[in-house]
């Protein structure tokens, strides 16, 4: 209990290092990832726009057992354009930072916990300290399946999609950056929800039977945050709520009576 004895200033020193040490680290594993960009872009990044993507390989394994035609789907390639002179240099700089930062979220959440961990009692950290190991497996879980599931599909769908057959796609470098990034972030961060409501149950806002009650509302609200996260069309809202839903149904089991 060695930080409860420090003044506001002892404290707001500490909290100063703990956000220097991050700085650190995230600028490191930045320059690491910034220095690997052909594995970065090429083997990961980039990988979805085309039919050889490692999950159009799996429907295509499920059709040959199965014999389920719909699922293989036929052979395609997104081409993507750039089109302002320093496009692709800000991005990379930019993709560099937001792969750090989900890299890296184990260690800031370690961080976090040393700062927090001497003002809670001995069964205090002991439970926090699980939620915080729950929440960095739950935050890959969520960034997995977006990459994996719902940003291929949605790629696939809107790439293709066209109103004309006189109006070509021509899909900018910017905007399937900054799909993918928000989805992926979004994801992770939304399957957080089973520790946010563990928590709030420890404390007594919420309960199991309150979230029985209000399930068919919470349908409702998931469905808005699905729609919130992924792109403007039903399929991928549908393909995030889905696991949204089974989040929901997680937390109500992992919830304090």
């Amino acid at each position: 209990m060695k930080n409860k004895e420090l003044t506001f200033w002892g404290h707001l020193e500490v909290f100063r290092q703990m956000l220097f040490r991050m700085i650190i680290a995230l600028v490191a594993l930045m320059v690491v990832v910034f220095l690997f960009k052909s594995f970065v872009f090429d083997t990961l990044i980039l990988a979805p726009r085309s039919s050889d993507f490692v999950l159009y390989q799996w429907l295509c394994a499920l059709n040959n057992q199965f014999s389920w035609a719909s699922l293989c789907p036929e052979p395609f390639h997104i081409d993507l354009i750039n089109i302002n002179l320093s496009s692709q240099f800000i991005i990379h700089l930019s993709t560099s930072f937001w792969i750090a930062l989900i890299l890296g979220f184990p260690y800031l959440i370690w961080e976090l916990w040393r700062f927090i961990a001497p003002a809670l009692y001995p069964k205090e950290q002991r439970s926090i300290k699980r939620a915080f190991i729950f929440s960095s497996l739950l935050f890959y879980t969520g960034v997995v399946v977006a990459y994996l599931m719902i940003f291929p599909f949605a790629l696939h769908f809107l790439g293709g999609y066209q109103v004309s057959a006189e109006v070509k796609n021509q899909i900018s470098l910017q905007s399937y950056i900054s799909t993918l990034t928000s989805l992926v972030l979004a994801m992770g961060i939304v399957f957080e929800f089973p520790v946010l409501i563990h928590i709030l149950s420890r404390i007594g806002v919420v309960s199991r039977a309150m979230l029985r009650k209000y399930r068919r509302h919470a349908i409702v609200v998931l469905l808005i945050l699905a729609a919130a996260i992924t792109p403007a069309d039903i399929f991928s809202m549908v393909l995030a709520a889905i696991p949204l839903y089974l989040l929901y149904e997680i937390s109500i089991l992992t919830c304090k009576d």
